[in-house]
């Protein structure tokens, strides 16, 4: 499939799938993979038509779903030494869509021999789409994006148990957008200085990665090692610029986060 025929894919199935039950969830339709994680039958149906299409076009592939994954751990050390595979992401921010905000997406990435190649982000309720290929740049809605100034913007975290630290003279960490299909779209526009997140499963990090780097930011862990997109655990600095991104790494040195 080429670039747009997935673009295509994710937007049909936002459109047949998730759009239907945005703030028309029945209650049974929603449940709880562990305290606090939310999964719906849009989470479900979106994987499985999804995964469906991917490995009808590359069966030599593997392809990690999240909820797939929860299903069956062992698909993540799968992916770690997969050739070829690609991540699914069938409602990121799957607890603002339960709770009616906009601010959700589908998301997949396409990863070749430990490279990220391609990552798709498609917002179903804000009508827009991230895609990047990997040397080619990376487009918002078709057009060329590039890395705006944060200018005095926040740092930021999903992590709420971080929210309100201070970032070692940087400013007191503020909460992201709880979706990094969200989040790493408003970091390219400027709305925040760098994105710190504590954990770094694949289907959440690598398309806004890819399209973040593409876009000419910089995601690393918080070491100040680069990114690996097969790591499963560790984690990640998302920033606009080397120089917030190694900014970041030198606050956490300093002071790390509790």
């Amino acid at each position: 499939m080429d670039t747009h025929a997935v673009l295509e894919l994710l937007q049909d199935v936002a459109a047949e799938v998730i759009n239907p039950r945005f703030r028309a969830l029945a209650e049974h339709q929603v449940t709880e993979k562990n305290p606090g994680d939310l999964v719906t039958v849009a989470d479900h149906e979106s994987e499985l038509r999804i995964t469906a299409a991917l490995r009808s076009a590359y069966p030599d592939a593997l392809v990690l779903g999240e909820e797939a994954m929860a299903a069956d751990p062992s698909l993540l050390e799968a992916f770690a030494h997969a050739d070829h595979a690609f991540t699914v992401d069938p409602v990121d921010g799957t607890k603002n869509f339960v709770n009616g905000s906009p601010d959700h997406a589908v998301m997949v990435a396409e990863v070749r021999t430990g490279e990220v190649t391609r990552g798709w982000i498609w917002q179903p309720q804000h009508d827009v789409a991230y895609v990047a290929e990997r040397g080619a740049g990376a487009t918002r809605n078709g057009e060329r994006l590039s890395v705006s100034d944060p200018g005095d913007a926040p740092y930021r975290t999903a992590r709420r148990l971080w929210v309100g630290q201070d970032l070692a003279g940087l400013g007191t960490l503020e909460l992201s957008w709880a979706c990094c299909g969200v989040d790493y779209p408003h970091v390219i526009a400027g709305d925040a200085a760098a994105l710190l997140y504590n954990r770094s499963m694949p289907w959440d990090h690598l398309p806004g990665g890819l399209i973040l780097t593409e876009a000419g930011g910089r995601i690393g862990r918080h070491d100040g090692e680069p990114w690996n997109p097969r790591a499963l655990s560790g984690g990640l600095v998302a920033a606009g610029s080397s120089e917030v991104y190694d900014a970041v790494v030198a606050a956490l040195a300093s002071g790390p986060l509790s």
